[in-house]
């Protein structure tokens, strides 16, 4: 399980760069296992499984991808509508440009990270990244298109 250190580290980050409260994980569990941790609900239910022997449990929820905490795309579109800065709304045709693997050139009063897609200002996409100039996709290969890791 993830120390408090490590908690306060992801939902501090959560908090800062997306305005998504820590007090929303209060009732979560984290594990960490190398550059990634994952989230579980913490249920009395969980006393019955303690003594199973597990690799992973719960929802990938963020991995270490160079200086940056990257929170994964399943988490973000759980947990994202939470957010209140650091947020993109993207039109259909943007979308399919980030899908191609093309960048967005925006006017974003933003710091370089990760940024929370939205389609219509109603439907958490991923995230993309910005780097300052451009918004690259940071969607999942399945969902099409190539994407630009960040610097």
């Amino acid at each position: 399980m993830a120390n408090q250190d490590e908690r306060e580290s992801v939902f501090g980050y959560l908090e800062e760069r997306f305005g998504i409260s820590s007090r929303l994980f209060e009732d979560y569990l984290l594990f960490k296992r190398k550059k990634g941790w994952w989230l579980l609900g913490n249920t009395p239910h969980l006393e019955h499984a303690s003594g199973l022997k597990v690799e992973m449990v719960g929802l990938r929820a963020f991995n270490m991808v160079g200086r940056y905490i990257k929170p994964s795309t399943r988490f973000i579109q759980l947990f994202g509508r939470a957010a209140t800065r650091s947020k993109i709304d993207i039109s259909e045709d943007e979308l399919g440009l980030l899908l191609e693997g093309k960048g967005i050139r925006r006017d974003l009063k933003l710091s370089k990270g990760y940024v929370i897609l939205t389609l219509k200002a109603q439907t958490v996409v991923g995230l993309g990244f910005w780097d300052g100039h451009l918004l690259c996709s940071q969607l999942p290969k399945s969902f099409g298109g190539n994407h630009r890791a960040p610097g």
